[in-house]
C-alpha cells in the first residue's frame, strides 16, 4: 500500500526538520518546502494527500497559496492545515473561508500536528465516500463531485463556504440544527468563526438559490433546517 505524501511549506528550517522527522517516523512520505512559489508548483506536480502550510512566508504568502490552490481543479481536494503565529486570528479566519481544512498554533507539540492530521485525513475519506452522488431534492440537484448547484434548471455560482453549508443541510432533510452545529460541520471543530457570519453566509446562499432558498427554514432561538 502506498504511503500517504505529505507537503511542508516553511520557511523556518529547523521546523522543517522537526516536521520531517516526526512525519516520517509516522509513516508518511514528506516532501519539505521553504516557500510558497514552491509549494503551490509542488503541489500541483505532485498532488500530495495533505499539506502543512505556514501562512508567514516570503513572497508568495500562505494565504496566497491556499486561494491559488483551491481555485484550480486540480489541487481544490487536497486538504491544507496552516501553521500560524499567535495573533493571526484575522489571518486563521481567512484561510478557512479559502478553504483549508484546519489550523495549529505555533509553537506546537509533533503528537498535536499528527493528531490533527489523522483527524483530517479520516475526514477527506469520510466525505469522499458521502460525496459520491447526486443529490436531488425538490427543485434543487447538488453534485457533490464536481461542487454544482442547480436551483429550477439554472446553475448557481456559490462560494466553498455556502456550498458546503447547502450540502450539510440538504443532506438531512428536517433536521435542525445550531449554528454551531453548522460551523463545526463546515470546518471542523472549534474555530474562531461567530455566529453571526452563519448567518451572513445563509442570507447570501439563500439570496443566490432565488426561489429555491425558501428551502433553508430559520428555527427561531435555535438555528436552521432543510425543508423536508
Amino acid at each position: 500500500m502506498a504511503r500517504e505524501k505529505i507537503l511542508v511549506v516553511d520557511d523556518e528550517e529547523d521546523i522543517l526538520e522537526l516536521l520531517q522527522y516526526n512525519l516520517v517516523r509516522e509513516g508518511y512520505d514528506v516532501i519539505p518546502v521553504a516557500s510558497g512559489e514552491k509549494g503551490r508548483e509542488i503541489a500541483e506536480r505532485e498532488q500530495p494527500d495533505l499539506i502543512l502550510l505556514d501562512l508567514m512566508l516570503p513572497g508568495i504568502n500562505g494565504l496566497e497559496v491556499t486561494k491559488a490552490l483551491k481555485k484550480d481543479l486540480n489541487t481544490q481536494n487536497i486538504p491544507i492545515i496552516m501553521l500560524t503565529a499567535k495573533g493571526e486570528e484575522a489571518d486563521i479566519v481567512t484561510g478557512l473561508e479559502l478553504g483549508a481544512d484546519d489550523y495549529i498554533t505555533k509553537p506546537f507539540s509533533p503528537r498535536i500536528v499528527i493528531a490533527r492530521i489523522r483527524a483530517v485525513m479520516r475526514r477527506k475519506v469520510s466525505e469522499t465516500q458521502d460525496l459520491s452522488s447526486i443529490t436531488r431534492i425538490h427543485d434543487l440537484m447538488i453534485h457533490n463531485q464536481k461542487r454544482k448547484v442547480w436551483a429550477e434548471g439554472e446553475l448557481i455560482d456559490l462560494t466553498y463556504t455556502e456550498f458546503q453549508i447547502l450540502v450539510f443541510l440538504a443532506g438531512r432533510p428536517g433536521w435542525v440544527f445550531t449554528r454551531s452545529q453548522i460551523v463545526d460541520a463546515v470546518r471542523g471543530v472549534d474555530y474562531p468563526v461567530t455566529d453571526r457570519s452563519v448567518d451572513v453566509q445563509v442570507v447570501g446562499l439563500r439570496k443566490k438559490l432565488g426561489n429555491c432558498g425558501k428551502y433553508i427554514e430559520t428555527v427561531r432561538g435555535v438555528g436552521y433546517r432543510f425543508m423536508e
